[in-house]
């Protein structure tokens, strides 16, 4: 039975165990699609990645996303993890920008300081919402419609929506009715009030995903937020998102525009290293 290196780390957050795990199977070639499936459904994680050999001139590894129930063409905290993980295990990494092959393309990602950031893929959808649409999130989120400021689609892979409420209170406040949303990948954004909620953040944002449960630090939604907020000059061009707050987690999420790309940062913290068996 051949052994793997294997990693489970921490995305989004400077405190283990305060951000998005994932878990980062090395030298993954000798596996199958069945057998990255069937791993990825047993460590029930949001995210299981496999770093790979890439196939294209110009990236330096390439990486698989799975969940439990299927395969991704990109996430956003398994693309960090993920380069964090491809780092540890390279000696003669690059100083500038590393290049991640997924089934989306091709992802650039740097390292800024302690932070690892990727460019945030192009939106593939974006746009108003049907407004019946809308009074059925307002009705699954247990919010009346005015306390909507506005919402868009933010399609980057997942087919996000876009919620804005009134503040970060309103976005704590909401307890999701999953049998009202299902079908939908709903994500709510809320301005934090600087006297009230600090100001180590300028946005709360929290992820209600397809299958029913919470996520607790959303790369792929941070991404598509940022590209509606700073578009729409909502948010500035640099800014940091709190996520996971309402499931007892601490996310920053660190965005900056930096001519025509966006960038979604955070630290990384290796939890568990060893090896498995499949």
């Amino acid at each position: 039975m051949p052994s793997f290196s294997f990693q489970q780390v921490d995305v989004f957050s400077s405190e283990p165990m305060r951000g998005n795990p994932l878990a980062v199977v090395i030298g993954a070639d000798a596996l199958d699609d069945k057998q990255m499936q069937s791993f990825a459904n047993w460590t029930n994680l949001s995210e299981t990645t496999f770093l790979l050999k890439p196939t294209v001139a110009g990236a330096h590894y390439r990486v698989r996303i799975f969940t439990p129930a299927q395969e991704l063409p990109f996430a956003g905290h398994p693309t960090l993890g993920s380069a964090h993980v491809w780092l540890s295990q390279t000696a003669n990494a690059p100083d500038g920008e590393i290049v991640q092959e997924c089934g989306a393309g091709l992802v650039r990602i740097r390292r800024d300081g302690q932070r690892l950031a990727f460019a945030a893929p192009p939106l593939v959808r974006s746009g108003p919402v049907d407004p019946v649409l809308v009074e059925r999130i307002a009705k699954g989120l247990g919010v009346v419609t005015t306390v909507i400021e506005d919402s868009n689609w933010v399609e980057n892979g997942p087919d996000w929506i876009g919620v804005r409420l009134r503040s970060r209170a309103d976005v704590l406040a909401v307890k999701p009715d999953y049998s009202i949303l299902a079908g939908a990948r709903v994500g709510l954004v809320g301005r934090f009030d600087p006297q009230s909620d600090g100001e180590d953040a300028q946005f709360e944002v929290r992820a209600f995903t397809r299958n029913g449960y919470e996520d607790p630090v959303t790369g792929s939604l941070n991404a598509g937020l940022a590209q509606w907020l700073i578009g729409s000059g909502v948010a500035p061009e640099s800014y940091v998102a709190a996520q996971g707050t309402v499931l007892g987690r601490a996310g920053r999420v660190h965005v900056d525009k930096v001519g025509d790309d966006i960038w979604i940062g955070g630290e990384v913290a290796t939890c568990i290293s060893g090896s498995l068996r499949l």
